[in-house]
């Protein structure tokens, strides 16, 4: 036995994912033992291989027996810091009310009624709101999360809620990566021209210096931000050391797909309008395509992604909640449903894009899948395959949540 002790152990798994392997494969490896020590994974593999690499007497023990252990789910799309909601407008447009009766009826609609909700609100109850967004994501086995600004859509606001969302990751257990998304929209009162080269020569240089980002994204799509506009504020925002994503073929085909091929960026968001062709050329790249049935679901959109095409030519992809006003989820798990019944992923490939695929899509090699010398976010679900996962609907099967090798939830 090894005179290396480790902090933690988790035994008899009845499977453990390691995320290993192709698309479809699981890398599934029955009556696991994993040992953590100093918040990395040290060992994982039989009883008797750990015992023999480690000294286990001192550490915690978490007995997994008939439960399955997996990578903390990392969720790569969401605009977390909004205040209020639009729960008014999304029961009058289920059932089926015309928008011109909404506005009769007085409830303001759309981005911008988040837009201005947000910008009004004090500092402290954007970051209330949040946080409990945040915590219940980590119940949910989300252990790392990206967080989109957006809905300022004036320089001070975007800085302010970046700043929100870097308190987030200093106050709760979670990791938050920044994503710089001033083009998000328009300010009613400024043209096209105004807002982009205020985002230019302005927001980013600002959100830049002040170390608040790691990405720079644009919505690429009819009536908002075309190719070339983007192309402008994603080589700025590369200027400034922001790394390009980019939302593109929500609603229209324009070109944003093709961009993010020639500029292989992190990743490229939404591609309910994207051409074959085009996902032939995504496939020869590095960009993960970042893909979100739960808003597809929650604005009945008309058009869902073409995901078994994407799966099949080799597209690399991940899953997201999206969490917004628009798709108000906050379970992975509700997105690997949708995923599995709605688009036709299998079982294997939903967990891979939703921990793995999601990394890939951050731009992150630590964690995502379990293995010696990751990062140790690791969540242990009630049940006794990897399968019910999809098959449990609307329910959480997350036992218990380990994040830098700490136990932060457990049930």
């Amino acid at each position: 036995m090894s005179e290396i002790k480790v902090d933690l152990v988790i035994a008899n798994a009845a499977e453990a994912l390691t995320i290993s392997g192709k698309q479809s494969d699981l890398g599934v490896i029955k009556n696991a033992w994993i040992a953590v020590k100093d918040g990395v994974i040290t060992s994982i593999g039989s009883e008797r291989e750990v015992r023999a690499s480690y000294d286990i007497s001192e550490a915690k023990m978490i007995d997994a027996s008939g439960k399955v252990v997996a990578p903390g789910f990392v969720d790569s799309h969401t605009h977390l810091v909004f205040y209020g909601s639009r729960v008014e407008e999304y029961a009058a447009k289920v059932a089926g009310i015309n928008p011109k009766k909404l506005e009769e009826l007085g409830i303001i609609t759309g981005p911008n009624r988040t837009v201005e909700l947000t910008r009004e609100s004090p500092d402290e109850e954007l970051l209330e709101q949040a946080k409990k967004r945040m915590l219940t994501m980590l119940e949910y086995g989300i252990t790392t999360v990206e967080s989109k600004s957006g809905y300022g859509l004036t320089t001070e606001s975007e800085i302010k809620i970046l700043e929100i969302s870097r308190k987030l990751g200093e106050e709760t257990p979670l990791d938050v990566l920044n994503t710089f998304l001033g083009a998000h929209g328009f300010p009613e009162n400024k043209t096209k021209e105004e807002y982009i080269e205020e985002i230019i020569n302005d927001m980013i240089p600002r959100v830049a210096e002040r170390g608040l980002a790691e990405f720079c994204d644009v919505w690429c799509d009819d009536g908002y931000f075309t190719a070339e506009e983007s192309k402008q504020i994603l080589e700025a925002g590369i200027k400034h050391g922001l790394k390009p994503k980019i939302h593109a073929d929500a609603y229209s085909y324009i070109g944003g797909s093709d961009l993010a091929a020639e500029m292989n960026m992190v990743s490229v968001d939404h591609m309910n309008f994207t051409p074959e062709e085009v996902m032939d050329r995504l496939a020869k790249t590095d960009v993960t395509a970042v893909l979100m049935p739960a808003l597809d679901f929650a604005v009945g959109h008309k058009r869902p992604f073409q995901a078994r095409k994407m799966l099949d030519k080799g597209v690399k992809v991940a899953l997201a909640t999206d969490l917004c006003p628009a798709c108000y989820t906050e379970s992975m798990q509700f997105v690997i449903n949708l995923a599995c019944r709605l688009y036709q992923f299998s079982v294997e490939e939903a967990i891979k894009a939703a921990t793995y695929g999601g990394a890939k899509a951050l731009n992150l090699d630590d964690r995502g899948i379990l293995e010696e010398g990751k990062i140790a976010d690791i969540q242990i679900w009630d049940v006794p395959s990897y399968k019910h996962i999809a098959y449990h609907l609307g329910t959480n099967v997350v036992e218990t949540v380990i994040k830098d090798g700490k136990v932060v939830i457990t049930k």
